[in-house]
């Protein structure tokens, strides 16, 4: 990696993490929230709807907030059921009414019995591993329930089917990572920011190839973990933070 390379990713971390981030990126949807909770369920749901233009993700999130009384939270587990069919018309692109009453039974089902979000991806420790295991767990114990809607799969990634797994390592990257910066929120601690995976968009892709942090032809789980791996050789503590760098220097046309 040349030193161009180094200093690019780094001047370009330090101009996009910052709160003038937020309110154009769908991590500004659980920042309207301060409960735990709260941030866990609409940014797990706005990291899922996050494919499309920005604007409409942002909006379709803040729909889904008006479903829910305001208050993901207290609706996932107090609801009765006749307030499930506010839902039936919410749609964003190929997520439909299926899909979100089966998120919102699967999260009332996770919260009677747990805290937080963070030990779906925990149920065993793997030090010094990257989040990959923890990828798989967490699908499965998603699709636990019995019944689930076959068709509600394809929005759950998992390094099983080779996904690059980009929605769900964005919303760890939003979950663990943490710095003064107040972007990320960095509420989880079991997972270290080591641990994470890059997350792998069209824009950090094509950047990344560019800068040849990619050699892989094709987009797949382990074309994340080569990129996190040579992202390792600037930061091994917090190799996803250049997801800013690479994320914005592909959507703002730098590269």
């Amino acid at each position: 990696m040349t030193n161009f390379v180094r200093e690019l990713l780094e001047e370009k971390f330090l101009q996009y993490n910052q709160p003038n981030f937020i309110p154009n990126d769908p991590i500004c949807i659980p920042h309207l929230f301060t409960k735990s909770q709260d941030i866990e369920i609409m940014g797990f749901w706005a990291s899922i709807l996050a494919w499309g233009q920005r604007k409409t993700i942002i909006n379709k999130c803040k729909e889904l907030i008006n479903l829910m009384d305001g208050s993901p939270h207290d609706f996932i587990l107090n609801h009765q059921e006749n307030d499930l069919k506010r839902f039936l018309d919410f749609k964003h692109r190929t997520f439909n009414a299926t899909d979100t009453l089966y998120f919102i039974e699967w999260f009332k089902n996770y919260y009677q019995k747990n805290e937080s979000l963070e030990t779906a991806f925990i149920t065993q420790v793997f030090d010094n591993q990257n989040v990959e295991y923890a990828l798989i767990q967490f699908h499965d114990l998603f699709f636990s329930l019995p019944d689930y809607p076959t068709r509600t799969r394809k929005h759950i990634a998992t390094p099983v089917r080779k996904s690059s797994c980009k929605r769900i390592n964005m919303f760890l990257r939003w979950m663990v990572r943490q710095d003064d910066k107040g972007v990320d929120f960095g509420i989880w601690t079991k997972l270290k920011p080591s641990q994470l995976v890059c997350p792998c968009d069209v824009h950090v892709d094509r950047v990344a190839r560019k800068l040849g942090l990619i050699q892989r032809p094709t987009t797949d789980w382990k074309t994340a973990v080569e990129l996190t791996e040579n992202l390792k050789l600037i930061d091994p503590n917090d190799p996803v933070k250049y997801d800013f760098a690479l994320f914005g220097l592909g959507v703002e046309g730098e590269m």
